[in-house]
């Protein structure tokens, strides 16, 4: 028998049966008359050699070779039609899930999402939006980007922007910072990397002052405070272009610190498919 001429509609029929245990329902399913599930269930014994079913008064039973075959030709057929409904337009569609720390896709990945749609046209990205904490198997996520050192466990991390800090705050609170030894006199804002302000202290050559103000979990927060005047945060100036443009915030300082950087992540468990791939090639080629 050669197994890759097995017809589609008797395996159909047999799963329907299988499921059911009854030939009537099978085919009230399959919208066929009893008489054409019966013959291709028929039609695949006699293909396999074995007999599937048990006929008895009130419906069917499987046999052991039924039984071991049922749950193989369910998952199959499953299989089949998942893939046939991603082809939209002629095109098979895949899908990738994103999660994508909240600043980074604002600021940078958002804007350039219709330039990946051109290249790409059959990868769907499904975006979910965090605050850097992010839990990929537990999320059902097949790729992460998120800020650090690029050290998470079980995960593959490939660096894909540099993202340096540097103080930012309203125009009208800038106007008053002529050098960075006027920052101790402002609230200084802070993410929950408690060590970023130290960083950059250092680097200006200043004692860190005792800070004061809350805490955000969040670029984007941080930035939100920053423009209203709240105080002064340490932020990537680079996924705050639109806001430094517009005037909304405002860079008293060139100078900048590279606390960490941005990764695409992927457990190091999860094969990379072609969609997968083409997320990746396309964040390091820089969008």
């Amino acid at each position: 028998m050669e197994r890759s001429r097995l017809p589609l509609n008797a395996l159909r029929a047999f799963e329907a049966a299988a499921r059911h245990l009854n030939v009537t329902r099978a085919a009230l399913e399959l919208r066929v008359t009893q008489a054409a599930v019966s013959h291709h269930i028929k039609l695949l014994e006699d293909q396999l050699g074995a007999l599937l079913f048990r006929r008895l008064p009130r419906g069917l039973a499987l046999t052991d070779e039924g039984a071991a075959l049922a749950p193989i030709v369910s998952d199959t057929l499953d299989r089949l039609t998942a893939t046939l409904d991603r082809f939209a337009g002629g095109r098979l569609q895949e899908t990738v899930s994103i999660g994508v720390v909240a600043s980074f896709a604002t600021g940078w990945l958002l804007p350039r999402l219709p330039d990946f749609t051109a290249l790409h046209p059959g990868v769907d990205l499904r975006i979910m939006t965090n605050n850097n904490r992010v839990d990929l198997a537990g999320e059902g996520l097949d790729l992460a980007i998120r800020y650090g050192d690029g050290a998470w466990h079980g995960t593959d991390a490939v660096s894909i922007l540099e993202a340096p800090l540097t103080p930012l705050c309203a125009p009208s609170l800038a106007r008053r910072l002529r050098t960075p030894a006027d920052l101790p006199r402002e609230i200084l804002l802070r993410s929950y990397r408690r060590d970023e302000w130290k960083v950059w202290f250092d680097a200006a050559g200043l004692t860190l002052p005792a800070i004061r103000g809350p805490v955000f979990d969040a670029s984007s927060s941080l930035a939100a405070a920053a423009a209203s005047g709240l105080g002064v945060a340490l932020l990537p100036a680079r996924l705050f272009e639109q806001d430094l443009a517009s005037g909304r915030l405002a860079q008293p300082f060139g100078l900048s610190v590279d606390a960490g950087r941005y990764w695409l992540t992927r457990l190091k468990s999860r094969p990379e498919t072609p969609a997968m791939a083409a997320v990746r090639q396309w964040l390091q080629d820089g969008g």
